[in-house]
């Protein structure tokens, strides 16, 4: 496996993965062998996340030391994602009105999944309010958010925690170098975990396999189609836009991220990719303290590819059932959606999760996500995969807006990724 770069192996490990749980198609014994070896990967990389986001954003803010400069990029970053994500819901609206995935859908042709794990989350979502949300942004024991990985309630604590060290200013020296330390060893770490994941996406994609079988995609395919082709257009259009706007190009920033994209696609974890993308990108020319902040962020507010399948799922539910939802409605599902995706960091299936609780909230039939929970991770390896490009194209417009990116860094980087294909 040494001669081939990384996105071979993960991509021989996806093809194997497919072929095998294709062979073993209901076969428990067959899914209790590969499943933990795609638990092992998982615990893994979900290892190193936190540590990373914690040290990055520390020593980042920290070298800012401007509280002033801090609250300039926060607001700008936030107000961009809003941006953003509202354009990746209208368009997924849009898509589900024009090509109606879920007309014509035969019920009884469907397989039907268990969902009562992510119909209790959805209810717990539901009777939380807005307030909610945002008194959960400050964590009330740190130890405990780090510990249920929330990433949001990590950012808020870490961000506060290098602003006091960047204040004491000499003091917080000795912290700073600890916290630097802690940066490069975990990114030794994450570099060796990367060598195992071909064998973590082959052991993840065949148990799934295995479980639905590739016949669980047909009466579907339509829905899968749409959701597809609309990821791809918002990418290559929307995402294209703003690249271009930003002094770059998408398709420069695909090659870039060309290891990480795969593995998104192929385990549909964007965790799995999260310190790698931090640390191309600021090679990639953004400052650590862009990079640092921007992406972590991002997984809460900025997760474009999500948004797309949620807008989507949920008029294909409300298709599926003869539900017809006026443009008043829709808007007001819209504005549902805005509110309902941001609670859900952290949440396992947050994607699922968000639609199930707008479903509720919208008086559609939730029973219907049962239908579609059996190829939600087919769904989910593309939507994934958008989201990571989102986040990394986010830390170049903020760079850019701040006037901080270095353009021959950037230039450097490409000939550097030239030159190793070359090699």
């Amino acid at each position: 496996m040494k001669k081939f770069g990384l996105a071979t192996q993960i991509f021989i490990g996806l093809l194997l993965g497919i072929t095998v749980g294709a062979l073993f198609y209901g076969n428990d014994t067959a899914m209790a062998v590969l499943q933990p070896i795609g638990d092992i990967f998982i615990h893994l990389v979900k290892m190193v996340v936190i540590p990373i986001v914690v040290s990055a954003l520390i020593v980042s803010i920290a070298g800012v030391g401007d509280i002033k400069t801090l609250g300039k990029l926060g607001g700008r970053t936030i107000l961009y994602f809003e941006i953003v994500t509202t354009i990746a819901l209208v368009i997924g609206l849009l898509a589900a009105n024009i090509f109606h995935p879920g007309t014509g859908i035969d019920k009884s042709n469907l397989e039907k999944s268990n969902i009562s794990t992510y119909e209790a989350t959805a209810k717990t979502a539901e009777s939380g309010n807005i307030a909610d949300k945002f008194v959960h942004i400050v964590p009330s024991n740190v130890f405990q958010s780090l510990a249920e990985g929330d990433i949001l309630a990590v950012v808020f604590f870490s961000v506060l925690f290098g602003v006091g060290v960047a204040v004491i200013g000499e003091k917080g020296k000795p912290v700073l170098q600890f916290f630097d330390g802690v940066l490069d060893a975990m990114f030794w770490v994450t570099n060796l975990v990367m060598k195992f994941s071909p064998f973590g996406v082959f052991a993840l994609i065949g148990v799934n396999v295995a479980k639905f079988g590739i016949a669980s995609l047909i009466p579907l395919v339509k829905l899968v189609a749409v959701i597809y082709g609309t990821l791809l257009f918002f990418v290559f259009v929307v995402l294209g836009i703003i690249a271009k706007m930003s002094g770059t190009s998408i398709f420069v920033l695909i090659k870039v991220l060309k290891d990480e994209v795969i593995l998104a696609f192929t385990t549909a974890s964007s965790e799995a990719v999260l310190p790698r993308i931090m640390d191309k990108m600021e090679k990639f020319g953004c400052p650590k303290a862009i990079t640092s902040f921007v992406i972590p962020t991002g997984y809460t507010f900025n997760l474009d590819g999500s948004a797309i399948y949620q807008a989507i799922a949920a008029l294909f539910i409300a298709q599926m059932y003869g539900v017809h939802l006026s443009i008043p409605e829709q808007i007001t599902l819209l504005l549902v959606l805005m509110l309902t995706s941001k609670g859900m960091a952290g949440v396992a299936g947050a994607s699922f999760v968000v639609v199930l609780t707008t479903l509720g909230s919208m008086g559609l039939p939730i029973e219907g996500m049962a239908f579609i929970a059996g190829i939600d991770r087919i769904l989910d390896m593309l939507r994934t995969s958008v989201n990571v490009l989102g986040n990394a194209l986010a830390a170049i417009v903020m760079s850019k807006w701040e006037g901080v990116f270095d353009k021959e860094k950037a230039k450097r980087y490409i000939d550097f990724i030239k030159k190793s294909k070359a090699a």
